[in-house]
């Protein structure tokens, strides 16, 4: 199946969560729905976006968004996913039956071929929808990148739920987790001044001390060394007479 576009109808469903109990997706109706799917419980990048949506929900429980998480391992695999990584909001099982394919990711479009170490095979694509209360697709992330995710959606959907389109949305950047040391702009010595560029508690040199450093180092390499210009008969005449 494809994908549901944007301002499309999302197709009813019902799946059961990590306690067991059932979900319909009409049980979210009228309210904005953040339906994630991710491949695997508790393997690295699906912990790291499951603990960013973690760490986001009391934003989104403020604005009574529901984040759900939806993947083909079964209940107590979910149960045990959560357990491990205090995850407060719904994951829910989608597994394949024998020789099928899971069926809600597959009637969603998420499950299909991608490419893997060179090889092409069909499973799980990381995607995200955003539902609008009505139901429908307010915005979709397709293969989705797991640095700063969580943040970009809960982005689109504090816009959506002030009534603007989230598809204007970028969301704020992925933190980096190696900062580049900070610098300044100076003049003369006077930080904030624009002008030389320096580095905070580091002295620099100032251009003509620079030049006669490179001149001196150029010197050096060529071997060359300083020797006094000749001195003429006359000069070494007045000298001696100075001399007396």
């Amino acid at each position: 199946m494809a994908l549901i576009e944007v301002g499309a109808k999302v197709p009813e469903f019902s799946l059961q969560d990590q306690h067991g109990k059932w979900h319909a997706l009409s049980d979210y109706r009228g309210r904005i729905v953040v339906l994630y799917f991710y491949p695997e419980d508790d393997t690295p990048l699906c912990t790291a976006q499951a603990c960013q949506f973690r760490d986001h929900h009391p934003d989104f429980a403020k604005i009574k968004a529901a984040v759900i998480g939806i993947s083909p391992q079964d209940p107590q695999s979910k149960a045990r996913f959560a357990a491990s990584h205090a995850l407060p909001f719904t994951l829910l099982a989608d597994p394949a039956p024998p020789g099928g394919v899971p069926q809600v990711s597959s009637l969603l479009g998420t499950w299909r071929e991608k490419s893997m170490y060179g090889n092409k095979v069909v499973s799980m694509v990381r995607t995200t929808y955003l539902i609008d209360p009505e139901g429908r697709v307010a915005r979709r992330w397709d293969s989705v990148k797991t640095p700063g995710h969580a943040a970009a959606v809960l982005a689109a959907v504090k816009a959506l739920h002030k009534g603007k389109d989230p598809l204007d949305i970028r969301g704020p950047r992925p933190v980096r987790s190696a900062q580049p040391r900070q610098r300044t702009r100076t003049q003369a010595g006077h930080a904030g001044y624009s002008g030389v560029s320096q580095s905070r508690g580091k002295k620099t040199k100032d251009r003509a001390t620079a030049v006669k450093d490179r001149t001196r180092s150029a010197v050096r390499a060529s071997g060359a060394t300083r020797t006094r210009p000749a001195e003429t008969a006359s000069a070494r005449t007045a000298r001696r007479t100075r001399r007396r």
